[in-house]
């Protein structure tokens, strides 16, 4: 079974971590895997770097910036998680735009996150349809869950359709605004998470976008199953050395 959805049968609530390979500096990406997994975090999502980070705040797109800049590529990530699964067991996704994944290959990409022990990804630019229709076979093939972004606009009927064509969970955007924007959740989204968890999608939603401390983790998770973290943790990257981690992770869970 994949890691992702072993992890999804654990009775508790999860929480994942979002950064950008290559963030703060160009090698340090698995010494940020490795501290999160001893901290207690459950799922990790890397953010393969991209020039256009359309769904990304600015907190993210500025540290997709750096690692651009460090010198961060498709195949320097690859060749430093090619001995990650010596060191940590949870599930990796890589979260990132298509383009570079074209550019790679997909079948040639979808390969190697099998040979890394990459459990998922998480593409927000590829269509569901598209997917659907001409990538799926490849990406089952070798064991790889794909997740599917909603928000409060997609229709009920996009939605059954994006839970019938999903295998792991499907990531739950708080609001329609980019990352980092948020402060807090009122009772418009309250209510979407509500809505959402009352149609019992047989895949469980983890809700991304606006979380950035304990109490909008609780209030994320109160109906979804998880919740995912990016801007609040590279802020504190930028801020703190890696061997802090654990201070963060304390502090969104206790």
């Amino acid at each position: 079974m994949n890691r992702i959805n072993q992890k999804l049968k654990k009775d508790k609530k999860l929480l994942s971590i979002y950064f950008s390979a290559g963030y703060p500096n160009l090698n340090d990406s698995v010494s940020i895997i490795q501290n999160l997994e001893k901290s207690g975090v459950d799922m990790i999502e890397i953010g393969l770097p991209f020039s256009d980070p359309l769904a990304d705040g600015p907190t993210i797109q500025a540290s997709s910036t750096q690692a651009l800049k460090n010198g961060m590529t498709t195949e320097i990530l690859f060749n430093q998680l090619k001995d990650i699964r010596n060191t940590v067991s949870i599930p990796l996704i890589i979260m990132g735009y298509f383009n570079p994944m074209l550019q790679y290959g997909v079948e040639a990409f979808c390969k190697k996150c099998q040979d890394i022990g990459i459990d998922g990804l998480i593409i927000p630019d590829l269509p569901v349809d598209v997917y659907n229709e001409q990538y799926k076979a490849t990406f089952e093939k070798y064991g790889l869950i794909n997740v599917f972004l909603i928000t409060p606009q997609t229709s009920n009927e996009r939605i059954n359709f994006i839970d019938s064509i999903s295998e792991g969970f499907i990531y739950m955007v708080s609001s329609a605004s980019v990352t980092g924007s948020s402060s807090g959740f009122g009772n418009e989204q309250t209510a979407y998470f509500k809505r959402i968890a009352d149609m019992n999608l047989k895949n469980p939603q983890i809700v991304g976008f606006g979380i950035s401390n304990n109490e909008t983790f609780t209030q994320a998770t109160q109906f979804a199953k998880g919740a995912i973290i990016g801007s609040a943790f590279i802020k504190h990257l930028l801020n703190n050395p890696i061997h802090k981690i654990k201070d963060f992770v304390n502090s969104i869970k206790y």
